[in-house]
């Protein structure tokens, strides 16, 4: 989970004031220096976490009695997080056409995040498009256009040309049938004069709707000065954060950003084209402290599940068919919500389950033997696992080069994922958004550890 030690130190703060009898000195010493070492690990800024720390003692300080207190002093901890965090939620309202120009400097992640932007608005209707700016890093039009490749969006580049206005000019009429422009430009190893001019007269030319700083979480409070210089430079929509997946160092960028009154829009979550999600403080910090987050996890629901393919599966369901090959697609789509730590991090209780780290490659090949077996079954195997058994399973087995136990699991599996969507049926037709908190818990504690897909 992103800023772990953090969410940890905090978790721990909160159970010391809930179990504790009394809230006296002693304690709030203890879950103050928690609280400091922590935040300051992880690079947020010296004076907020003291200003904190000084809220927490005249909390303690207040005269209420011990169940208020300490209620007072959990809603204080919950809600000085999100504030230090960047206190609400900042959403870009998009409109048809709209260009967002994105800038940051060399090593930012800029050009990816692009990808995984076209792929959440693609995903939400839009018809969108790229157009490579980046004249100086060498094979950035090369690596634009394979990631238009991957996400399926048109990039527009030109490998030889090196003036940015004049490739901008290029295209200018094939992108005036999209509905977002998303334009990768020049970074540097600083904010130097020749940048400045060059992205100054890119956005005079260009005059996009939004312009977006894209930077690296393991910046820390290097964030403020960044943040600060582009937007002396140029006005800013705001920040997407990347690499939030691997670094302690996320609060100092978060905090950071927070300072300069420039807003967290996105955040990277993890390399896949799917991991960005807006930064929303309050679910963050619920998150963090183990509490879950029901939005994102129904956000990145429907991200991954397709609604014509829903409403097909759905069918297949309402006349009591559910194949092997639905199996293999309903898995594939499972991936494609991310790692299932991830996953787990956003239903309500299910925080401190530890998923291990390599368990999407296992996955992964998991996948693949399964459909080598799909694909060596019959017909009516296929469509009615039921009648495989054990001279079958062999035959499968040998026919797809896997193991008698990996055909085995997966007609186990098939089976546990049909009673699943059975059981989902009755919860509101899979819809997760209908579901409340109580029944997404149910369901992960009835397939706790025995879905291993």
């Amino acid at each position: 989970m992103v800023l772990d030690k953090i969410g940890s130190a905090f978790k721990s703060a909160i159970e010391k004031v809930t179990s504790a009898i009394f809230v006296d000195k002693k304690l709030i010493e203890s879950i103050t220096k928690d609280i400091q070492r922590v935040l300051l690990e992880a690079d947020v800024n010296v004076e907020l976490v003291f200003e904190l720390s000084e809220k927490i003692k005249k909390a303690a300080s207040d005269e209420k009695s011990g169940l208020e207190k300490k209620e007072q002093l959990i809603k204080l901890i919950h809600d000085e997080l999100v504030s230090i965090l960047g206190k609400e939620k900042h959403e870009l309202m998009i409109k048809k056409p709209s260009k967002i120009m994105f800038l940051g400097l060399f090593g930012s992640g800029k050009t990816s995040t692009i990808a995984k932007i076209a792929n959440y608005y693609m995903k939400r209707g839009y018809k969108v498009c790229a157009v490579g700016l980046d004249v100086h890093r060498p094979a950035a039009p090369e690596q634009l256009e394979q990631l238009g490749k991957k996400a399926k969006f048109q990039a527009f580049i030109n490998k030889t040309e090196k003036n940015p206005i004049k490739i901008w000019n290029e295209f200018k009429k094939d992108i005036e049938k999209y509905d977002l422009v998303l334009i990768d430009t020049a970074g540097r190893d600083a904010l130097d004069n020749e940048l400045i001019k060059e992205i100054k007269d890119l956005k005079k030319t260009i005059n996009p709707q939004e312009t977006i700083l894209v930077m690296a979480a393991d910046i820390g409070q290097a964030a403020k000065f960044q943040a600060q210089e582009f937007q002396k430079a140029m006005p800013i929509s705001g920040v997407i954060i990347t690499r939030m997946d691997g670094t302690a160092k996320g609060g100092g960028v978060l905090t950071a950003c927070n300072e300069t009154k420039s807003p967290v829009l996105f955040i990277g979550t993890g390399e896949q084209i799917q991991d960005i999600e807006v930064f929303n403080p309050t679910a963050f910090v619920s998150r963090m402290l183990g509490m879950g987050d029901i939005e994102s996890l129904i956000e990145k629901a429907k991200l991954a599940v397709d609604e014509k393919s829903k409403e097909k599966l759905e069918k297949r369901l309402e006349e009591g068919k559910f194949t092997l090959l639905d199996l293999y697609e309903q898995l594939k789509t499972m991936q494609g919500m991310g790692p299932l730590g991830k996953i787990a991090e956003l239903i309500p209780g299910m925080g401190k389950i530890k998923i291990p780290e390599n368990l999407m490659d296992v996955q992964e090949q998991k996948l693949k033997k399964w459909k080598y077996a799909i694909d060596s079954m019959t017909k009516e195997e296929i469509e009615n696992p039921e009648v495989i058994s054990g001279t079958r399973i062999s035959r499968i087995a040998k026919g797809s080069n896997i193991s008698s136990s990996d055909v085995r699991e997966l007609l186990s599996q098939y089976k546990l994922i049909k009673s699943f969507f059975g059981q989902a049926k009755g919860m509101q037709d899979l819809d997760p958004s209908k579901m409340s908190q109580k029944q997404l818990r149910d369901l992960a504690k009835k397939f706790k550890g025995k879905i291993k897909f």
